[in-house]
C-alpha cells in the first residue's frame, strides 16, 4: 500500500478484507459534498415553496415594471442558470447513489450461497442484453422457461427464501 494514501478496509463475504484507497482529489471531494447537499435541499418541500414564492413575487411585480424586457429577462436568466446547474448536481448524486447501490447488491450476491454470481456486473451490459436477462428471469419465475428444473420454479424460490429466513 502506498504510504501517502489513506485506506478503507471493507470485510467481504469470503471473510477477507478488501482495501480501497481513500485518496480523493480535493475538487472531487468538494463537488461530491456540494452536489449531495444541494440534491438533498432541492428535494425538500421548503425549497419548492421558496421557488414558488419567488415566481409569485416576480409575477406580482410585473405591472410595477410594466412587464418590461428586463423584468422578463431576470426570471428567464435565473431559472435557466439554476436548471443548468441542477442537472449536473442531481445527475452526479444519482450516479453516485446508483454505483453504491450496485456495489451493495454485488456484495449480497457474493455473500449468498444460492445466489448466481453471473449477475455481478450486468449493469455494464447494453439495454438490450439486460432486457433479455429480465425476460429470462420473468420466464423462470412464471415457470415457462424451466418447467423441468424445479430448482428454478417460483414456488421453490419462495420456499428457499422462507428457509433462509427461518435459519
Amino acid at each position: 500500500m502506498p504510504p501517502a494514501c489513506n485506506w478503507l478496509e471493507l470485510p467481504i463475504a469470503t471473510g477477507a478484507a478488501m482495501s480501497l484507497p481513500l485518496k480523493v482529489m480535493p475538487l472531487n471531494r468538494l463537488f461530491t459534498l456540494i452536489s449531495g447537499k444541494v440534491a438533498v435541499l432541492a428535494g425538500r418541500p421548503v425549497t419548492f415553496i421558496l421557488a414558488l414564492a419567488v415566481i409569485i413575487i416576480w409575477g406580482v411585480t410585473g405591472p410595477i415594471f410594466h412587464y418590461s424586457d428586463t423584468w422578463q429577462l431576470v426570471v428567464n436568466t435565473g431559472t435557466t442558470i439554476i436548471t443548468f446547474l441542477m442537472v449536473f448536481l442531481i445527475q452526479n448524486s444519482q450516479n453516485r447513489d446508483g454505483a453504491a447501490m450496485q456495489a451493495k447488491l454485488d456484495e449480497l450476491i457474493r455473500a449468498l450461497e444460492q445466489a448466481r454470481g453471473e449477475f455481478i456486473g450486468i449493469e455494464h451490459l447494453t439495454d438490450v442484453q439486460i432486457e433479455h436477462i429480465r425476460d429470462a428471469l420473468e420466464r423462470e419465475c412464471n415457470g415457462d422457461g424451466a418447467a423441468a428444473d424445479d430448482r428454478r420454479s417460483s414456488s421453490h424460490s419462495i420456499e428457499r427464501l422462507r428457509a433462509r429466513i427461518n435459519n
